[in-house]
């Protein structure tokens, strides 16, 4: 085989990248920039993409370089909130941590990432911060809303306990995501505080808690494959099947992508 067919074949075989917007985390005194093994475990085991961990203390100069090398963004679920100023409220939960710098990072490759065609898929903060990123706006306080449920889980239990099934979403009949689960309804984990309130600008819901609350939408006016969900399918993945076709879904619409068709996925 030619060097050149040999470069043809290396490249053909060359797995998607993901970017993976890190977020601040304070240690002994020392700032860290961190991202939990088991958002990544999925990407890697299940959609089969290379992550690029992007530090969000550095401001955007680099944005778009960041974006030359990427052929999706994964947006994933932290311990902070976004600041409230910027969907336009003032802060009723000032006793939980906020990562401006992630904000500041993500609302604009959000925009970048889908002027570009990317594929994105946002889990629980990464859902919010879509939402906020297309003009929409967040309950801080699911909890105490006329109508909802608590959706928060118990500090004090285990791990494995705060991320077992907690309640149903029901999937928007004959939509993109009922496709892809094969069914219209399906148990999900709970662990937020806020939920969203208010659609950003070509955002469809997919799914909705027994409450009402919004829980998983798509934007395929806006978008080749734009994701995102409240719950957190990457708790032990692997064992889940409707987070199985999640990922594996991402991560064709990432191959896809990166072969050039930009199929519409989402």
């Amino acid at each position: 085989m030619s060097n050149k067919n040999s470069a043809k074949t290396s490249t053909a075989k060359r797995k998607p990248v993901v970017l993976m917007s890190m977020g601040a985390q304070e240690r002994k005194g020392h700032d860290y920039q961190v991202m939990t093994h088991k958002y990544i475990t999925p990407l890697v085991e299940i959609a089969g993409c290379v992550p690029v961990l992007v530090p969000t203390c550095c401001g955007t100069d680099d944005l778009e370089q960041y974006l030359d090398m990427a052929d999706g963004v994964y947006l994933t679920g932290a311990g902070s909130n976004i600041d409230p100023a910027l969907y336009g409220q003032e802060n009723l939960t000032p006793e939980k941590g906020q990562d401006r710098d992630r904000d500041l990072f993500d609302l604009p490759l959000i925009k970048a990432a889908i002027a570009r065609g990317l594929p994105v898929f946002g889990i629980c903060r990464g859902m919010q911060e879509i939402n906020v990123a297309l003009g929409g706006d967040i309950h801080q306080k699911v909890y105490a809303e006329p109508g909802f449920n608590d959706h928060r889980e118990n500090p004090e239990d285990p791990v494995a306990v705060q991320y077992a099934e907690a309640h149903k979403v029901r999937i928007e009949p004959n939509s993109w995501l009922a496709r892809v689960l094969g069914r219209d309804e399906i148990g999900v984990n709970s662990l937020h505080g806020q939920g969203i309130k208010t659609l950003g600008k070509g955002l469809e819901p997919l799914a909705r808690a027994e409450d009402g609350l919004i829980e998983a939408f798509h934007a395929p006016s806006l978008s080749p494959f734009l994701f995102a969900v409240q719950w957190h399918p990457e708790w032990q993945a692997a064992q889940n099947p409707d987070s199985v076709r999640m990922f594996e879904a991402f991560g064709e619409a990432c191959r896809q992508h990166r072969k050039g068709g930009q199929r519409s996925a989402a």
